[in-house]
């Protein structure tokens, strides 16, 4: 009996392992990444990312090979560029005003991005 609870002592005292995605080659800031860019490593649980929760997204900071992806690492594509003409629509009942804008910084879906009134130059 002792040692049998000696035996799961020791079982649990041991680091957990798992599979953890890594990059296959540097992957830089901006870059979307394709299933060939990643792998599966065995060893010690980092950063809690699945496999599918990578492919098709966008790095956020440069990713290194042989250094586990985190959550924070990766984010939805952006759609819309710094600098690009973005439409800039009120609408309120049966009033709609349509401006151009210019996107100050880049953005995903969902997400605020602040834009330039190119008419006025006021920051909408």
């Amino acid at each position: 009996m002792r040692t049998a609870l000696a035996i799961l002592a020791l079982i649990a005292a041991l680091p957990a392992r798992a599979d953890r995605v890594e990059p296959v080659r540097v992957i830089r800031p901006q870059e979307i990444i394709a299933p060939e860019d990643v792998i599966l490593r065995a060893g010690p649980p980092a950063g809690g990312v699945a496999l599918d929760q990578v492919i098709g997204r966008e790095a956020r900071v440069a990713l290194y090979p042989g250094r586990p992806i985190r959550v924070g690492d990766i984010a939805v594509p952006a759609v819309i560029e710094r600098n690009q003409v973005v439409p800039l629509a009120y609408v309120r009942g049966g009033l709609r005003i349509e401006t151009e804008g210019r996107a100050l910084a880049r953005a995903g879906p969902g997400e605020y991005v602040r834009v330039m009134n190119l008419s006025s130059r006021a920051t909408v």
